[in-house]
This record gives C-alpha cells, sequence and structure tokens, in this order.
C-alpha cells in the first residue's frame, strides 16, 4: 500500500487530510485547516482551490496564472503552524525557488460566512531560511492619537501670528 503523507505537515494520508478540501467534497472547518488545504494548494499546483477559498472581496487581485507559476516552479518543503486562536493563524512555510530555500513567515487572517471559511488578508515576508524573520514584529500597534487638534495648512496659525499656518510654524514642520 502507497501511504501518502499530507504536504501540509500532519501526520495524515493526503487522502484522509486536505484532499477532500482541495475536490470540493467538503469546507475546513476552521481557519487552521484552511490554511494548511491553502499551503497544500500551493504543494500540489491547485490555483483553482486558492482562489475558491478566498473572501470575494479579495479575488480581484489574485493573479491566477502568476500563482500557478510560483507554486510549479517551487518545491514545497514544510510547514509549520506557529499559532491559531480564533480567525488567524501565524505560520512559516519553508520552500525552495531557483536553487535558494525560502522561509514564509505569515500571519492570516480569516472570515467565516454562511458556515465557510475564508481567507480575508494577510501580513507576511519571505527570508531565506536561517537568515532569521526577528526584525519583523507581527503584533498588532496601537493606533497614533493625536494630542493636540489637528491644524490644516490654510487654517490660522494657532501661535496666533494672523498668518496661514503654512506660511507661519507650518512652515517648519514641511
Amino acid at each position: 500500500m502507497n501511504r501518502t503523507l499530507c504536504p501540509c505537515g500532519t501526520t495524515l494520508e493526503y487522502s484522509k487530510c486536505c484532499e477532500p478540501y482541495l475536490a470540493g467534497l467538503q469546507n475546513a472547518a476552521t481557519p487552521e485547516i484552511l490554511m494548511r488545504s491553502r499551503y497544500t494548494a500551493y504543494a500540489k499546483g491547485n490555483v483553482e482551490y486558492l482562489k475558491s477559498t478566498l473572501a470575494p472581496e479579495v479575488r480581484h487581485d489574485f493573479d491566477e496564472a502568476e500563482s500557478r507559476t510560483w507554486a510549479k516552479q517551487s518545491e514545497w518543503l514544510g510547514l509549520e503552524v506557529l499559532s491559531s486562536k480564533d480567525n488567524t493563524v501565524e505560520f512559516v512555510a519553508k520552500y525552495r525557488y531557483q536553487g535558494k530555500v525560502f522561509e514564509h513567515h505569515e500571519v492570516s487572517k480569516f472570515r467565516k460566512t454562511n458556515e465557510r471559511w475564508y481567507f480575508v488578508d494577510g501580513d507576511s515576508h519571505a527570508h531565506e531560511e536561517g537568515q532569521g524573520h526577528h526584525q519583523h514584529n507581527h503584533e498588532p500597534q496601537a493606533p497614533v492619537v493625536r494630542e493636540s487638534p489637528k491644524v490644516g495648512r490654510n487654517d490660522p496659525c494657532s501661535c496666533g501670528s494672523g498668518k496661514k499656518f503654512k506660511k507661519c510654524c507650518g512652515a517648519y514642520t514641511e
């Protein structure tokens, strides 16, 4: 018996893991399962599945030809799920492209609509294996909160000179 493990990194056979999703026989029950099946779709060159699992509002940005070329020209070496919580999955996918091994690190966001999970967006970067990703911060950043009211360029300057802001104090900040 030929036992082919699933590319997504589980210890399950492909036929009992991601194949039912890629074949359209069932929908992924969680964001992590969807992310694993999308990795497998890249490994198998199933671009149609990749497109169908994108949230409808982001499909217009999907380049099928480019994705197909990248998937086929890459050798997919493994997937490591770093965390999976609520609708977010953080992972590292390793692949060889043009003779170099890369690590694709991503924090992906998913959304469930009509009992089906979709990939919405991801914060990602890739680097050569061993280069590390310590310079990248995936933690949500606090929004910048203005402590004083915004002054428009054509508003009177707040210093009381009677000039427009852009001709007075604003001239030093541009």
